[in-house]
Formats: structure tokens, C-alpha cells, sequence
């Protein structure tokens, strides 16, 4: 707890100066709010024994001075509750780009076992509690402690006797507080894990939307989200019987502070052991001393909310990447292409079983070479182990002779140029998209791309050319054209290697003879990989490699291939 303390706190360190205005700030609301007993008290004490127009005098000058501590008042809450709200937002700001930045440094492997909604979750609602702690926390304590310190100054100085009967229930009250806390933390830790769980169940269903919809089974989504939604309930009832006995218990400890005074007084007064003026004064001391316990109320539940939310964040953050530059990693430079595999194995995570067994491979700079096997050979396991997306288990890979975990990893993927069957285009235009693979090119490197990529034509015939907005992952082009995009994209990048996975396989033929020749525009010169479902779109590859489970089973041309009669030969009857 205090490592993610420290952490949390180091979060104050670029807004000191604000932070610590914002606590003077606080500081000097509560004194002045200490003030306005006493000059009750002076007024009750002495008004009625001075002269009517010294008395009037008098209770002008304290008008006076008590509407100027209004003024500052009002001033300092302000700078309370507009610069220090605004520190707060800052401040989440730099936690968002902070977990949003670790993000990006996690590889695939971390992303295979996360819901999109659970990720959300840490980067959004529990960013905002933690926020809000981090402001209103210092702040309530500053004033919580002050004005329990400065009431009880003064209530001692009213009346001893008084003070100790006002006091002597605190400590119990502070047990009582301290137990139900561990309680209501456990309990709000477990409200993050449920409504992080109904966020992946809502991105899940909104992102297939299309799939529940054709098989008309919102009923079905809805039954799942029920689910869901009655185990976040479940879990708020919990949280909320811990904090309905800490509210009730803390009030009813206040309530009978006030009690004990009322009780103890009257017999004092009885006694003549206090004056009226005094009585009236401390029970309005009291009121000042039980109005921050109510604030302290409301920072223990806010400290529950923002620290459980701190715990997650801090778990994320403490996610170390699997794949990062090593500390001797040098930047890849001028890439003839060359790839070598050297006795590479590779297993995930979860499974003892080897996706890949003692794989051995030669690609020569500016070949086009062509992976093909039955589903669940490996071949996207092996095309992705290049740009390091996932480490090899075992062996080594080399591109122009240097081992790729000794060269930066964002050299490496500068260099490797990927097209994918399941293409991903971002919110936003045709532009937009294309120009994501080279961030810093012209509209006119742009327009040459997608001219390239046969792409051009189609984008001028949409409403806005390439200022058309394509929707969410572009759900307004067709398949052939979100392909042909993802070229344009390629093509601007302009990589020396590139990798196919399957990138016409779901496309239709007249989409797949546009989008092949631009593939094959797009390879020219290049080392080129390519995983082929439809084998008659590699027949002319200059060595195709036949992977299963137990490696590189074949290689060879296509008609080589064919003549042995093979497992090749098998496949390509089947698909043909």
C-alpha cells in the first residue's frame, strides 16, 4: 500500500504550486469558518451590557469584518472548486496518457487474454475516482483537520469539562470506522471487477451487433447482460450494506456528541459551572466539530472508490511487456530483406503443445515466397514471429544477418509491411486511413498510393473522394475496397518485406483479381510472404513451403510440387 501510495502522490509533483494553493485555500475556508461562533459568542457576552449606540457600533464593526471573510470566502472556495477541479483533470489526463501509453507497449499475447471492456474500464470510470480523490482527498483532509484542531482549541478554552464529554465518544467512533473500512475496500474492489466485466459484455455485443442481429438473438444478449448486470448488483448491495452501517453508525455518533453536550451542559448550567453565552457558543463548536466527521465520512467512501480504482491502475501498469527492445538494441537500417530461420520453435503461453517445431528457412532479399498447409499449421504464427509480435520459444530469426531481438522493435516493424484478410481501418476518412502508414506524407505521396493500389478510381466516385468518412472499421466500403485501402497503405509505407495472410481469401472473384494484381504490384522487388488459402493464387511463386505440425514438409515451385505428388499436390486438388 505504500509503494501505490508514493505512486500516487508523485502524480502531484508537475502541479505542486497549484496543489499547495489549493490546500492554503482550504485552509483559510475553514478558519473563517471558525470565526463566526466567537462572534456569536462576543455578541452574546457583551452586546447586552454596552450602551445601545456602542452596542449598534459594535455589531457594525463585526458585520464589517465577518462580510470582508464572506468576500475571502468566497474566493478561496472558488479557487477550491474551479483551479483545483482543473488540477484534478490534469492530473487524469496523465494517468490516461500514462496506461494508455503501456498499452501500446504490451505485445499480442497480453491482448489474447483481455476484453476490450475491462481495458476500457481501467482507462476511463476508474480514472475518474482516482481523480477525484486526488483533489477532494488532501483537501478534505486539510479541512477536516483543521477544523477539528482549531474547534477543539476553542472548546477547550469554552469549557474542560465540556470538551472531555464532547470527546469521549471519538475514539470508539474511530474503531468503528477503522473496521467497517476494510469491509466497504474489499467491497469496492469487487464493484470494479463487475462493472468492468458488464463493459467487455456491452463492447462485445455492440461490436457484433451485426452477427446477434442475423441471428435474431438479442434475446439471448440480452439473458447475457441480465447476467452480468445482476452480479454488478449483487456486488453494490454488498458495498452498499457495509456503507449503509458506516453512515448510520457515524451519524448516530455525531448525533450523540451533540447529545452528551446537551446533557452535560444543562447540568453545568444547573450548576452554575458555565455561562449561557458559553453554552450557546460551544454547541455551535460542536456543530463545526461534527460537520468535517461528516466530511471524513465522505472521504473514507471516496478513498474506498479511488484507491480500489489506484490498485487496479497500479496492477496494469505493473504488466511488464514481453517483447521490448533489448538494452544493446540498435535501430535496423538499409534492409536488403534477407530472413532466416534458425531452428525456431514456438508455443503460446497457455499450452504445452509447440505451434512451430525446429523450423529452418532461407528467404533471399526480393524472393516471393508462399506458405500453404491445412488449418492450425502455423502459418500466421510463423509470419508474425518476424515483426515480433510474439518472441520464439526457442531458435533465433535473422533479417540481413542481424538477429531481430537485437534491433529496435519500431525499426523492425518500419521495415515489415503486413496485409491482413481481416483488414482494420480506423474511424474516420479514406485519407485518414491511408495516410496511417506513413504519418508525415503529402496529399499527393497519398493519392500515388492508392493510384498504386488501384484504389484511386473508387475513392473519387465516393460523396467527399478521399474526405469521405468510412464509418466505424469502414463499414461503408465493401470488402474488395477495405482491402485495397489497406494496400494503399502499404504501399506509402513502402517496406522492403512484406507478409500476406490470406488477403484476398474473403473476397469475392472479381475483388480478388483487382486486389491481386495490386498485391502483386505492391511486391515487386520486395521479400514477400505470402499465406495463400486459394492455392491458385500462388502458382507462380518462386518457392512455396508447405507447413504442418511437424514443420516445412515441402518446398518447392508449384509445378515441382505437383510432379512429387505430395501433400501440396493433395491440397491443391481439393482447393482447386
Amino acid at each position: 500500500m505504500k509503494k501505490n501510495l508514493r505512486k500516487m502522490a508523485s502524480y502531484y509533483k508537475p502541479y505542486m504550486g497549484t496543489f499547495l494553493l489549493d490546500l492554503f485555500f482550504a485552509f483559510l475556508a475553514s478558519i473563517i469558518s471558525l470565526v463566526i461562533p466567537l462572534a456569536v459568542r462576543y455578541i452574546t457576552s457583551n452586546i447586552t451590557s454596552m450602551e445601545t449606540q456602542q452596542a449598534v457600533h459594535s455589531v457594525l464593526v463585526i458585520s464589517g469584518v465577518l462580510l470582508v471573510l464572506v468576500g475571502l470566502q468566497f474566493g478561496a472556495n472558488f479557487y477550491v472548486t474551479n483551479i483545483g477541479h482543473v488540477m484534478g483533470a490534469r492530473i487524469e489526463r496523465d494517468m490516461r496518457s500514462d496506461i494508455f501509453d503501456h498499452y501500446q507497449k504490451l505485445s499480442f499475447s497480453f491482448y489474447d487474454e483481455q476484453k476490450v471492456g475491462q481495458l476500457m474500464s481501467r482507462i476511463t470510470s476508474d480514472l475518474f475516482d482516482i481523480t477525484e480523490l486526488l483533489h477532494h482527498g488532501p483537501e478534505n483532509l486539510a479541512i477536516s483537520s483543521i477544523k477539528i484542531i482549531g474547534a477543539f482549541i476553542i472548546l477547550i478554552n469554552i469549557s474542560g469539562y465540556l470538551t472531555i464529554a464532547a470527546f469521549v465518544l471519538v475514539p470508539i467512533m474511530f474503531v468503528y470506522a477503522y473496521h467497517l473500512n476494510k469491509k466497504m475496500r474489499s467491497a469496492f474492489r469487487q464493484n470494479r471487477v463487475k462493472i468492468a466485466e458488464i463493459n467487455a459484455q456491452i463492447e462485445d455485443n455492440l461490436s457484433g451487433i451485426r452477427v446477434v442481429k442475423s441471428f435474431a438473438n438479442e434475446d439471448i444478449e440480452n439473458e447475457k447482460f441480465g447476467r452480468g448486470n445482476d452480479g454488478f448488483l449483487a456486488a453494490k448491495k454488498n458495498s452498499y450494506f457495509y456503507m449503509g452501517f458506516f453512515h448510520s453508525g457515524m451519524t448516530a455518533f455525531t448525533t450523540l456528541i451533540n447529545v452528551v453536550v446537551i446533557m452535560i451542559g444543562g447540568i453545568l448550567l444547573a450548576k452554575g459551572m458555565i455561562e449561557v453565552a458559553d453554552f450557546v457558543a460551544f454547541l455551535l463548536y460542536i456543530n463545526v466539530f461534527t460537520d468535517p466527521i461528516r466530511t471524513l465520512i465522505d472521504f473514507t467512501e471516496q478513498f474506498q472508490n479511488g484507491y480500489s480504482g489506484f490498485e487496479r491502475f497500479m496492477e496494469m501498469l505493473s504488466v511488464e511487456p514481453d517483447i521490448a527492445d533489448s538494452p544493446k538494441a540498435v535501430p535496423l537500417k538499409n534492409v536488403r530483406g534477407d530472413i532466416v530461420f534458425d531452428d525456431v520453435s514456438f508455443k503460446y503461453n497457455d499450452t504445452a503443445h509447440r505451434v512451430l517445431r525446429h523450423i529452418d528457412l532461407d528467404v533471399k532479399a526480393g524472393s516471393y515466397v508462399a506458405l500453404v498447409g491445412s488449418s492450425g499449421g502455423g502459418k500466421t504464427t510463423l509470419c508474425s514471429l518476424i515483426p515480433r509480435f510474439y518472441e520464439v520459444t526457442k531458435g533465433s530469426i535473422r533479417i540481413d544477418g542481424k538477429d531481430i531481438r537485437d534491433v529496435t522493435l519500431k525499426s523492425l516493424r518500419n521495415n515489415i509491411g503486413i496485409v491482413q484478410q481481416d483488414v482494420y481501418l480506423f474511424a474516420g476518412t479514406v485519407y485518414e486511413n491511408i495516410l496511417y502508414g506513413k504519418p508525415d506524407a503529402t496529399r499527393e505521396e497519398v493519392i500515388e498510393a492508392a493510384k498504386l493500389a488501384n484504389a484511386h478510381d473508387f475513392i473519387m466516385e465516393l460523396p467527399q473522394g478521399y474526405d469521405t468518412d468510412i464509418g466505424q472499421r469502414g463499414i461503408k466500403l465493401s470488402g474488395g475496397q477495405k482491402q485495397r485501402l489497406s494496400i494503399a497503405r502499404v504501399f506509402l509505407k513502402n517496406p522492403p518485406i512484406l507478409i500476406f495472410d490470406e488477403a484476398t481469401s474473403a473476397l469475392d472473384n472479381e475483388s480478388e483479381n483487382i486486389v491481386k494484381e495490386s498485391l502483386e504490384k505492391l511486391a515487386a522487388g520486395r521479400t514477400t510472404l505470402v499465406i495463400a488459402h486459394r492455392l491458385s493464387t500462388i502458382k507462380n511463386a518462386q518457392r512455396i513451403l508447405v507447413l504442418t505440425e511437424n514443420g516445412i514438409e515441402e518446398s518447392g515451385t508449384h509445378d515441382e510440387l505437383m510432379e512429387k505428388g505430395g501433400i501440396y499436390a493433395q491440397l491443391y486438388k481439393w482447393t482447386k
